[in-house]
């Protein structure tokens, strides 16, 4: 099959074909979630975005390095340069050390994704992780004289920056001259020589949690800087696919642009990408406006704004329904609708393995195929190919009944096709293997339940009877302040 791909470049306003850089390997860096709070509807779209774009680059036999980084330290409240780091913050009201906050999360933020069948990134670097590299890149650029250092910070220069003919804002398209007028007055902005000028490094106060010394004293890394580092560290100084939402689009993926220039001398990335937002009822997701909904609540049906539990394989489906470059509104009927939509096609699967094949067909299934494969290379256009999944469905149910026909080699095409692209690219999983996953992790949790009684019951002997049962099993069983976790290894 020939590599047709075209993506829509954010940076150039515009779909191009895409080539990667070293045919046939693809790097692809996405930024990851930061982990100070529960996984919501908004982790789960970019995720699934870029899990079908990596299922379809490995599909049409590209080898993908697939970064997705963990921010587990300077994302500051307001994402203001004299805020507090959200981390830092969280740990202080739970009165916990700073990285018990980012494993508790991450841990959650995985065993999320693992229901809505994302796969893992081949790397998953955290920030906090490459401070020595963040800080070499920091000196890179006070050496290449875009920064100064001003009382134990440094800031990037973005006046220097656009004097030496680059363009700060070319992908966002704001003007720097406009941004004297939006920048908020606060606290700390007396620091910076313009009010746009945004944090590399920030001085730790006496209080800060986390800080790392530094050649301009303790402190910590600017949030856009990780993704500046880790990148180009992972997928080299240039590299094809960066992906993020578009709240990311400014400030923090144009400060990634800046950065990067200042350190390299060139753009490091050749193709940017950004999923829409989520809303409910018209409105974006935000826990002031008391609309916000994790996943897990989703899945359990428990918050007040839920008529039911909505399935994890129901809301990649209502997720996949809609192009990532547009605004998917969340609401239960439109839920309720991908929830009937996905059972229909998982139905129509178990049917297709049950029809027999005919002298001769009379449906065109190359015809059907190309379609396909036209929507997905037509910058993923997921819902274009769920309506030719919903085509083929008809289909099926007409060879059901006797009114269609396909010819036992068209069969055969026809439920290899099908599996692919429901299963393998778009990664929806059959109901029954969704609800078992669900049913024993339930069946797992309640033999903790019942080890987490015997301990307080001091029955020594049972409670060590099921963890080792389970470890022989390849579970592995962590005790944590509020009961337990537990993974299986492979």
């Amino acid at each position: 099959m020939e590599h047709q791909l075209v993506i829509y470049n954010t940076l150039r306003k515009k779909k191009e074909q895409f080539t990667p850089l070293n045919s046939p390997f693809v790097g692809l860096y996405v930024c990851g979630p930061t982990v100070y709070g529960d996984p919501h509807l908004g982790h789960a779209r970019p995720a699934i975005t870029y899990d079908l774009l990596f299922r379809y680059l490995k599909h049409q036999g590209y080898k993908v390095r697939y970064v997705r980084n963990i921010t587990d330290v300077g994302h500051l409240e307001a994402d203001a340069d004299d805020g507090e780091d959200k981390i830092a913050k969280k740990a202080k009201l739970d009165q916990l050390e700073p990285m018990e906050v980012v494993q508790y999360y991450t841990n959650s933020y995985h065993a999320m994704m693992d229901k809505l069948n994302v796969l893992r990134p081949s790397i998953e670097p955290k920030a906090s992780g490459h401070i020595i590299e963040q800080i070499e890149y920091i000196k890179t650029i006070l050496d290449n004289g875009f920064a100064y250092e001003k009382n134990g910070s440094v800031y990037f220069n973005v006046d220097k920056y656009n004097s030496a003919e680059h363009a700060y804002g070319k992908l966002s398209g704001r003007k720097v001259e406009d941004l004297l007028n939006t920048t908020r007055d606060l606290d700390g902005q007396q620091e910076k020589e313009k009010s746009y000028d945004f944090a590399l490094w920030k001085n730790a106060a006496p209080e800060h949690l986390m800080r790392w010394p530094s050649p301009w004293g303790n402190g910590f890394p600017g949030w856009h800087l990780e993704c500046s580092v880790m990148s180009t560290k992972y997928l080299g100084e240039t590299f094809d696919i960066h992906g993020g939402g578009l709240d990311l689009l400014f400030p923090h993926h144009e400060c990634e642009i800046a950065q990067s220039v200042a350190a390299t001398g060139h753009e490091t990335v050749r193709y940017w990408m950004h999923n829409n937002m989520i809303t409910v009822n018209g409105q974006k997701m935000g826990k002031s406006l008391g609309n916000f909904i994790n996943l897990d609540e989703f899945f359990s049906g428990s918050h007040a704004l839920l008529e039911q539990a909505y399935s994890p394989m129901t809301i990649r489906f209502f997720i996949l329904q809609a192009h990532y470059r547009s605004t998917v509104d969340f609401s239960n009927e439109a839920l309720q609708a991908s929830e009937k939509g996905y059972r229909r096609m998982m139905d129509a699967s178990k049917t297709l393995e049950h029809i027999s094949a005919s002298m001769q067909s009379n449906v065109d299934i190359e015809k059907w195929e190309k379609d396909c494969y036209a929507a997905l290379n037509d910058d993923l256009n997921s819902p274009v190919l769920i309506s030719h999944l919903f085509e083929a469905v008809k289909w099926i149910n007409s060879a059901k009944t006797g009114s269609l026909t396909l010819s036992a080699l068209d069969l055969d095409k026809f439920r290899s096709l099908f599996k692919l692209f429901t299963f393998e690219i778009l990664g929806l999983l059959p109901e029954s293997e969704s609800q078992t996953n669900e049913a024993y992790e339930k069946a797992i949790d309640l033999l903790l339940n019942l080890r987490s009684a015997a301990k307080q019951n001091k029955d020594w002997g049972t409670a060590d009877r099921i963890r080792n049962e389970l470890a022989s099993l390849g579970f592995e069983v962590m005790d944590t302040k509020d009961g337990f976790e537990w993974k299986l290894n492979n």
